[in-house]
């Protein structure tokens, strides 16, 4: 798997609520595709594909089984836990270990839900957790600095070359920019481990009647987070912790009586999905058909290495066909005959979508 979303907020935010809805859901989808649930605060959800229907259809294709995304409920988080307060440094250990941050926002008013800040102001939380996030950073980098220091006076050119980095990014970080904003040459700031250079996803979790359109703090959000260069979805955490209790058929009609076209998680995964920048090629026969997670820019001896190392060391081509193709031409044999599936070598950058059959020798 490899790739995780971790689930952050203030105390009565309704990021567990969130969790459990998208477990919910995932346990719910348990005949489409081996989910599993790893700690009592961690799970496996699909990623929704609409794609992944279509070409099954075609195929004639037993099962569906969708790609997935980790996500995991961090222990919340409180003003002061840069230096250890509450659950600070349970919190600050297991958002290192995350590749992305979804970041719950309460934007919903409720008298009988009280709020650890006295009042609901989502752009104060935002900048509450962020500051607290820096301040952890720049702990580090304090820490990190000391046996640099000792490591460039021995003539190392590495502690060198790093020591340089955190001195030329530090004062922006002390100005309050996170790592992630600040350009830094090749994958230097990821040597660093910082919290900051994590993409981030701000979730607004809105009152029920908002969950089509948003409300006055779920806009304020949305130009916070353009301000930052992050992304935001509007979602009722309440309203999806009843869609993960209903069948399909009620589900959707349910849906339709609040205005809505689709539950505001598959927005959540979709979007964490695209923060991480991940794609997905898909396969398909008559036993399954399947969509499998890459990162961007992956090779097509790489994306056969996500099904099988074999199928990696063994590579011999591609049999590639654009989707749009696949579903003009009725499948794969139709795509053949029209000259529509192509033989890609183990360079190949493969696109999302693709409908990839790997041939391999071992």
């Amino acid at each position: 798997m490899g790739f995780n979303c971790g689930i952050v907020g203030l105390p009565n935010v309704g990021k567990s609520t969130l969790f459990n809805a998208l477990t919910s859901t995932a346990a719910a989808a348990a005949a489409n595709y081996p989910f599993c649930t790893i700690e009592p605060n961690t799970g496996r959800v699909p990623v929704p594909d609409e794609r992944l229907d279509v070409i099954a259809t075609i195929a004639k294709s037993e099962k569906i089984i969708q790609t997935q995304l980790e996500v995991i409920d961090i222990a919340g988080l409180v003003r002061g836990a840069s230096k250890g307060e509450g659950l600070g440094n349970q919190f600050l250990g297991a958002i290192r270990g995350v590749d992305a941050i979804l970041h719950v926002l309460r934007c919903f008013e409720d008298d009988d839900v009280s709020h650890v800040e006295g009042g609901v102001d989502p752009t104060r939380d935002a900048d509450l957790i962020n500051t607290e996030l820096l301040l952890a950073d720049l702990s580090s980098l304090e820490k990190r600095s000391e046996g640099l220091v000792k490591r460039a006076r021995g003539g190392d050119k590495e502690a060198k070359a790093q020591l340089d980095l955190i001195e030329r990014i530090k004062p922006s970080m002390e100005d309050g920019m996170p790592a992630r904003r600040i350009d830094a040459p090749g994958d230097g700031l990821k040597s660093l481990d910082l919290i900051t250079a994590k993409p981030i996803l701000y979730v607004c979790n809105v009152d029920e009647a908002s969950a089509a359109s948003g409300n006055a703090h779920a806009h304020a959000v949305a130009r916070f987070a353009e301000g930052e260069g992050a992304g935001a979805v509007v979602v009722s955490a309440a309203i999806e912790a009843e869609l993960s209790q209903l069948s399909d058929d009620d589900r959707t009609e349910y849906l339709e009586s609040l205005g809505l076209e689709r539950p505001g998680l598959d927005r959540v995964i979709q979007a964490g999905y695209n923060l991480l920048g991940l794609r997905t090629f898909l396969t398909a026969g008559p036993k399954e058909a399947r969509a499998w997670t890459i990162v961007n820019g992956m090779t097509a001896a790489e994306a056969a290495g996500r099904i099988h190392t074999d199928f990696q060391r063994g590579f011999i081509c591609a049999e590639t066909i654009a989707y749009d193709d696949y579903i003009s031409c009725n499948g794969e044999a139709g795509a053949r005959e029209a000259g529509k599936l192509r033989q890609e070598g183990r360079d190949y950058i493969v696109k999302d979508g693709d409908v990839i059959l790997f041939r391999f020798n071992v």
